[in-house]
């Protein structure tokens, strides 16, 4: 029997790989990795790994990120933000924990908060 649209697989591993460039949003069940491009927000209940030729402009939101290429943008991460030697990020990042290795460029400001599950939602506006 042919699954559902409603189900998943939360153990998928999405790539865009360096030399890519995507102008939009991306929303995904599963782990994502970003050694291309992204102009645009990210939002998935997995993890966000940056490799090191990865770039991203737009609105992060995930689970778990692990950073270590350039990021400019908005960021909420419900678990473990980790932003390696080599990382890049310019933004205001709302996170549950963060661990920042010696020569990591940050700039902007870190809210350490409980943040629940439930923040992790597909983005949908209501016309009024």
């Amino acid at each position: 029997m042919a699954k559902g649209n409603e189900e998943f697989d939360s153990t998928a591993i999405n790539l865009l790989g360096a030399g890519t460039t995507i102008n939009g949003d991306i929303n995904s069940n599963g782990d994502i990795r970003i050694n291309g491009t992204l102009t645009g927000n990210l939002t998935t209940k997995g993890r966000v790994i940056i490799g090191e030729t990865g770039k991203i402009k737009g609105e992060i939101n995930c689970k778990n990120a692990d950073i270590m290429g350039f990021v400019e943008g908005k960021f909420t991460v419900v678990d473990l933000l980790s932003l390696k030697s080599n990382s890049t990020v310019i933004g205001d990042v709302t996170i549950g924990r963060i661990a920042i290795e010696p020569g990591c460029r940050f700039n902007g400001s870190c809210n350490m908060t409980e943040i629940n599950n439930t923040t992790i939602t597909d983005k949908k506006t209501d016309a009024k």
